[in-house]
């Protein structure tokens, strides 16, 4: 050992359990270390000697600057050690605060023979903070080797541990609630999505998920209900069987009886259990019935909130059955929640094709100074479902513009117009996404095409003789900005046609003065530059240019230039649900409605919902495993709308 001021050589080295100290102890008086005195304490090493640091500077500094560094170091290593053990863990804001880096977050010890506290604090507005507190006797022995020991029993965290540990959880606990557990989409999709992400790594360890319904059911029973829909990715199952063990055994039933406010009331009692005493954040995702939404909501709210950490709710469409009880909901969830803890979710807009949208707008310089009324002729949005989609739910009065119109086109379309967010932030898209919305001129009957399927009883379809709700829906919108004034945006909805397809093309305009024009062939139509974003049957994106056919003569083609997915991504693409619940997760709302967009989407579609109210507007019959109504192609044929190949 060399003790020397104002120098001093220690042994320094990872793999020993302590560092030997001088006979005189430097620090005498209770000193605090900080990380953000580490940058001065660094200069103060300058060499390595073996395996002794040298250390130069005044005695008064000395301790304080490497007790310190000892801790930052340790420190580090157990982050590492951790993310080691959780692979993909999903990453809360503290912790994706904390391993951004380390030296941006505040490690503070106070070192002293009297009382240590240690807190780690993040700069994020979510902190996680420990206290470790611990007494030395007043009576000290120094060993032959220089160590320092106390006579008391051994503390939490010992300075001399190679490595040291916090009390409790590493992180924030997540609690999801499955209101509705033993309903067909909380066992074919909700269930399998938490699983899927789970098993991906996007949940913590931690996660405790619930189901709540007034069956009488024990926890063995809901689990083995739910095992048969769960698998694993096809392109990775490693420890399938393993993690689908585990995900079971955090997975408990609560029967919530016919007195919601009770059940809640146990709902929130075994979550704090599973919890314990750390922060705590909670999801609620409401698969009930539209006339059950405002008593659970209601409980929910009073009795099964965390006051320890964040609560989002997820609620299923449709959103009310017109504008004014789109409007009571509305009024009835803010009186009880905040709008950023308010998830309104349609799976559709789950779809990659969704998402892309924006990258493909705003990554991509080609298409930036086109996407406007100078250069796109028409948009046309298309949805349509083969006869494998049952229809129960649109006889039962909600139909096909309150259930995929009134939410995925609308928001399709408001994605694909927006004008250019300030960021990406969930509100500045929404922002932008709501005052396209409030752009749309309202519907006229005239330019609306309601229609529905006619069906015999051998077809295996649902079928009811005396409803007037439409199984199919086209219209012709228009856009009241200067971006896309007077370009019309098509929409085809229906289920039982001929095919799956769903689809947009954006088909721009002539090539003014084409000296081709006489080359393309009988139809100039067909000549038309089109961008087609396909999410089935195939997800792909299609160009449609023009080009020469090769050989003797000038005569061109109009083929297609395509990226198609399942050849160039050999991967598996999650589901739409795995993509909204962990956009819920993390907070990122933007593919979620916000009230105002829930508002203004009302506005559009309610000229139309009155006129068939008033039973001013009857459907159209089609054939079943058909094209739709007659009256689509006259629909199209008015607003100068070619009509998209089947």
């Amino acid at each position: 050992m060399f003790t020397s001021l104002p120098s001093f050589s220690a042994p320094f080295s990872l793999s020993e359990p302590s560092v030997s100290r001088p006979t005189t102890p430097l620090c005498s008086t209770p000193r605090k270390v900080s990380l953000r005195i580490f940058p001065d304490a660094v200069d103060n090493f300058h060499s390595l000697k073996g395996r002794r640091l040298v250390c130069y500077g005044g005695g008064a500094k000395l301790c304080r600057r490497f007790y310190g560094l000892k801790l930052w170091i340790l420190e580090n290593i157990n982050l590492q050690q951790r993310n080691r053990k959780h692979g993909r863990a999903i990453e809360f804001k503290s912790i994706r605060s904390e391993e951004k880096d380390p030296l941006t977050n505040h490690l503070e010890t106070t070192s002293s023979f009297g009382e240590g506290d240690i807190r780690l604090q993040n700069d994020s507005n979510e902190k996680t903070s420990t206290t470790l507190e611990h007494k030395a006797s007043s009576s000290t022995h120094h060993q032959p080797d220089g160590s320092i020991t106390s006579m008391e029993s051994k503390p939490v965290v010992q300075a001399h541990s190679s490595s040291f540990s916090f009390e409790g959880r590493e992180g924030p606990s997540l609690c999801i609630a499955v209101i509705g557990a033993t309903g067909e989409l909380a066992r074919t999709k909700i269930f399998p999505a938490l699983f899927a992400l789970y098993y991906s790594g996007f949940l913590p360890e931690n996660i405790g998920i619930f189901g709540y319904s007034r069956k009488n059911l024990t926890d063995e029973e809901l689990r083995n209900i739910i095992a048969s829909t769960l698998t694993c990715r096809i392109d990775h199952q490693q420890n399938c069987g393993d993690k689908m063990d585990i995900f079971l055994s955090r997975t408990y039933y609560l029967n919530g009886g016919y007195d919601n406010v009770q059940g809640m009331s146990k709902l929130n009692t075994l979550m704090e259990q599973i919890e314990g005493e750390s922060e705590a954040n909670r999801i609620f995702y409401l698969a009930v019935p539209q006339e059950a939404l405002l008593d659970v909501t209601s409980s929910l709210a009073r009795n099964a909130q965390t006051q320890k950490g964040w609560n989002r709710i997820i609620i299923e469409k449709p959103f009310g059955f017109d504008a004014p009880s789109s409007h009571q909901l509305t009024q009835s969830l803010l009186s009880k929640f905040e709008e950023k803890q308010i998830y309104r979710i349609d799976h559709l807009l789950g779809r990659n094709l969704i998402e892309n949208l924006t990258v493909l707008r705003f990554a991509n310089l080609v298409f930036q100074p086109l996407w406007s009324r100078t250069y796109i002729r028409n948009v046309q949005v298309i949805l349509s479902e083969d006869l494998g989609v049952q229809a129960r739910r649109y006889f039962e009065g909600y139909g096909v513009i309150r259930d995929i119109v009134h939410s995925h086109i609308l928001q399709t379309i408001a994605l694909l117009a927006m004008e250019p967010p300030i960021s990406l932030d969930g509100e500045d898209i929404r922002n932008e996404k709501v005052k396209v919305l409030r752009s749309i001129r309202k519907m006229e009957p005239s330019d609306v095409i309601l229609g529905q399927y006619k069906a015999s009883a051998g077809d295996k379809v649902d079928v009811c003789w005396n409803s007037l709700t439409p199984t199919f829906f086209a219209a012709a919108l228009y856009i009241d900005n200067a971006r896309w004034d007077g370009v019309p945006f098509v929409i085809k909805a229906g289920l039982g046609l001929i095919k799956h397809r769903v689809e947009i093309r954006i088909q721009f305009q002539h090539v003014p003065g084409n000296l081709y024009r006489d080359r393309i062939g009988h139809t100039f139509d067909l000549g038309t530059n089109e961008l087609i974003l396909r999410d089935a049957p195939d997800e792909a994106i299609l160009v449609r240019v023009n080009n020469k056919i090769p050989g003797l003569g000038l005569q061109l083609d109009s083929p297609e230039l395509n990226l198609l997915y399942k050849d160039k991504y050999k991967v598996e693409v999650p589901d739409s649900y795995e993509h909204l619940l962990l956009d819920v997760i993390d907070g990122d709302n933007h593919l979620f409605m916000r009230s105002d967009e829930l508002a203004a989407a009302w506005n559009i579609l309610s000229p139309v919902l009155n006129e068939m109210d008033k039973k001013n507007i009857v459907p159209e019959l089609y054939q079943l495993g058909g094209r739709g109504p007659v009256g689509v192609y006259y629909l199209w044929a008015k607003h100068g709308v070619p009509w998209a190949e089947d």
